[in-house]
């Protein structure tokens, strides 16, 4: 008998909280169950927070269930307040829509859309912007108590700075969501980050109430490092999947470089690697803890990016940290630079003048084996005249830069 999904994620420490749990493990243990998840267009890139969700839709259809891409086509143009302080910036609908394309094209790489429980995408634009508003309070609104909805987490935690009628109404957009997709797909299953659990709610009630159906949710345990930060975010950013955003060698070395405590949690959380393969891997918390870092970095650009590319940025990295400049990244600075101060900047090691300055102060930075130490340094002579050297930016960057 097959094993039941949910088994698989719980094991794999996905699921946060469910909804009529013993009925929901019953259905997904018996037949295919619909299910969907929605990703807002707020950027014209999938990120990784959204790439764990990817993971999860993959573990779904594995075990015979249909995946319902939700893209937020019209959801996106109010906004989520979940999980912020601040009301989200309006979009247009040609930006959205320029986002919606975007997602597509990432998301087929991840998500199967052929086959029997081939994966669908719908946009929420398609039913959400024609809706008569008095029809809406009508058939929809009349299911929804204020008092309850302000008990929510996501409204309360904006009620005291103010929060907009416009925001208000996404829960009952997200409820409506779920009841248009149990109508037209016989979805039954809403997925989601846990901080989306009081809209996931918001949408099973709906449609027991209304339609007199069971409906299901249930919540994954967000990305976080051991000390509770939001994973995916370096000094310059989100980590993107686009590689025109992260470059893979970048992707590739933020993964290498995460916390000691967190390569097994990441492991079973984003990649398929069978469990016991990632138990050896993490049994040991000392220098061969890198071998499996090596792993989770070069499975996850994989997945992204590809074989090829991955196996590029792995041999990059291990040459930066192995001092072979020939599989270095490579950055070309014009040739009448002068100072290494104006080379971290030009090779994209520092973002400013007075983070450079800030880095040779700290003596984080090398060029070739020589430590620069004076803020005003001009490139060592021998560098110069040979026209390359390696410039070391503390202990994991490492670049082959080019004086053309």
């Amino acid at each position: 008998m097959a094993k039941n999904v949910m088994d698989t994620l719980r094991e794999r420490g996905f699921i946060k909280q469910t909804v009529y749990e013993e009925d929901l493990y019953k259905l997904l243990g018996s037949e295919s169950v619909p299910f969907y998840t929605g990703f807002d267009p707020t950027a014209d890139s999938l990120h990784v927070g959204h790439f764990m969700q990817l993971i999860a839709m993959k573990h779904m259809q594995m075990a015979g269930h249909k995946p319902i891409v939700l893209i937020g086509g019209g959801t996106g143009m109010v906004g989520d307040p979940s999980g912020r302080t601040d009301m989200r910036l309006m979009m247009t609908r040609e930006t959205v829509d320029y986002h919606c394309e975007c997602f597509r094209r990432q998301m087929s790489k991840f998500v199967d859309f052929e086959g029997e429980n081939g994966a669908v995408m719908v946009n929420n634009a398609d039913w959400l912007l024609g809706l008569n508003y008095i029809d809406f309070l009508r058939e929809i609104g009349v299911h929804f108590s204020v008092n309850k909805m302000l008990s929510a987490e996501c409204f309360r935690s904006r009620y005291e700075r103010g929060l907009s009628f416009f925001e208000f109404n996404y829960m009952l957009m997200q409820a409506y969501d779920f009841l248009v997709l149990s109508q037209k797909y016989g979805c039954k299953l809403e997925l989601g980050g846990d901080d989306q659990w009081s809209n996931i709610l918001a949408g099973v009630d709906l449609i027991r109430r209304k339609e007199q159906k069971p409906a299901y949710g249930m919540t994954f345990t967000l990305l976080t490092t051991s000390d509770g930060r939001k994973m995916g975010k370096t000094a310059k950013g989100a980590v993107w999947l686009d590689e025109n955003k992260t470059s893979p060698y970048e992707f590739y070395q933020y993964w290498r470089n995460v916390d000691d405590a967190d390569v097994e949690k990441c492991l079973k959380l984003l990649t398929f690697l069978p469990l016991d393969e990632i138990a050896d891997l993490c049994a040991n918390q000392d220098e061969r803890i890198n071998a499996a870092k090596e792993r989770l970095a070069y499975e996850l650009t994989k997945m992204v990016h590809g074989e090829e590319k991955a196996e590029a940025a792995q041999a990059q990295a291990r040459a930066a940290f192995g001092g072979d400049a020939e599989n270095m990244p490579i950055a070309e600075v014009p040739a009448d630079t002068e100072t290494v101060c104006d080379v971290l900047v030009a090779a994209n090691a520092a973002k400013s003048k007075s983070e450079a300055r800030r880095l040779i102060e700290g003596g984080g930075v090398k060029i070739d084996e020589e430590k620069i130490s004076d803020v005003n340094a001009a490139i060592p002579a021998d560098a110069k005249s040979k026209g390359e050297f390696v410039l070391h930016k503390g202990k994991k960057v490492h670049i082959r830069v080019l004086l053309k």
